[in-house]
Order: C-alpha cells, then sequence, then structure tokens
C-alpha cells in the first residue's frame, strides 16, 4: 500500500533481460536500511518486489524484477540505464497517509494532450483509455506515474486535467513530461467501489430474470 507522495526520484544504473524477466538495478537516496529482501518499492506507480539490495554512496541500490506483461502494459518497459523513475516505498502502521490510498497496480495508460502554465503551476490535460475513463471525476483522485494528484476537471469527451503545483513538478518526473508522453494511470479505488454499487460494473447475469 502507498500514498502517492513521491519520496525520490531513483535512476536506473541497469537493465538486464533474463528467462522472460528484466531485472533493474536503480540507485536510490533511500538508506539501506529502509530497505528489506521481499520489500515492495512503487516505481512510477508499479508495485515491484526488492529481489536484492546494498548500501552505495547517498544511499542504497536495489533489483527489482518486471514480467513481461507488466512491461507491455506500463512506462516501465521504456525504462533504459540513465532513466529516472518515482520511487515511493510502502506504508508502514502508524505512517500519515497523506496523499490518497495507493496498491501500485497500473489500470492503464495515459497520453498527455496538452500542458499549460498557469502562473507558477502547471495543469496537464490527459486522455485515458476508454476503458476506465468513467472513474475520473472533477475533485476525485488519480494516480499518475505514481503521484497523488486531484482531477481539477472532468472533461465530456473522457479526458482530465490535473493541476501540479511547483513542488510536485520539480521533486517528480512529471517535469519531463510532453504532449505525446505516456504516464501510468491508477483510479482511485473509492471510485471502483461506487462503480460497482451503482451497477456501472456489475457483471452479467444470465438466465436470470
Amino acid at each position: 500500500m502507498f500514498t502517492g507522495l513521491v519520496t525520490d526520484i531513483g535512476r536506473v544504473e541497469s537493465v538486464e533481460d533474463t528467462n522472460g524477466l528484466r531485472r533493474l538495478r536503480v540507485r536510490s537516496h533511500f538508506p539501506a536500511d529502509d530497505i528489506t529482501l521481499g520489500a515492495s518499492i512503487m516505481h512510477a506507480g508499479v508495485c515491484l518486489t526488492v529481489v536484492e539490495f546494498g548500501p552505495a554512496e547517498d544511499g542504497s541500490w536495489f533489483e527489482v524484477e518486471a514480467v513481461p506483461e507488466t512491461l507491455s502494459l506500463t512506462t516501465l518497459g521504456e525504462l533504459e540505464t540513465g532513466s529516472p523513475v518515482n520511487l515511493e516505498l510502502s506504508l508502514r502502521l502508524g505512517d500519515e497517509l497523506g496523499g490518497h490510498l495507493v496498491y501500485g497496480h497500473v489500470d492503464g495508460l495515459g497520453e498527455i494532450v496538452s500542458i499549460s502554465e498557469e502562473g507558477d503551476s502547471y495543469r496537464v490535460r490527459i486522455r485515458p483509455p476508454t476503458s476506465i475513463a468513467r472513474y475520473f471525476a472533477t475533485k476525485g483522485s488519480v494516480t499518475v506515474s505514481g503521484v497523488s494528484l486531484t482531477v481539477a476537471k472532468a472533461h465530456e469527451d473522457g479526458d482530465f486535467d490535473v493541476a501540479i503545483i511547483p513542488h510536485t513538478w520539480q521533486v517528480t518526473t512529471l517535469s519531463a513530461l510532453q504532449p505525446g508522453s505516456k504516464v501510468n494511470l491508477e483510479v482511485d479505488m473509492l471510485a471502483r467501489y461506487v462503480a460497482r454499487m451503482i451497477g456501472a460494473d456489475a457483471p452479467e447475469t444470465k438466465g436470470k430474470a
């Protein structure tokens, strides 16, 4: 479980494909003492398991593995040596929940439609896959490449806007976005339950009146 509050921008040190898995070695500022074997770390919105780690200058290094499906359905397949990546350690009991509950399970790839400056902040319009467009509501929550954000406006065509403050822009990889960029999207779990309760996501029943 995560909050969508990015606590470090890691840097991919190596990428290795072996036996159908891609192993990424990431350098971070996290103290090695904060990492354990088998721990969950969110990478750009994707929860991955630590399979090896150790101390490094100014922090630590760790390795995670991703299967082909994860690589094809998220932006992790685009990572290469030197790529920056938003990181967040998993929540511990008693930690402050500063963003919203995030699971690290990407629901789809969104596309950046436009980026405009609004004073010192930025307004970003995102086009989600049609299969999940119904989940985004004005003032609702969304996770964009691991960052917890509030939907500033949900458009009738399915697009939605997020407003990003300067601090978030500077301490995450969102500042590197351009129109056409892909981002990992995770729907707010509350929106999923609401859709289920009102029948929008109810399973079809056969043979019943």
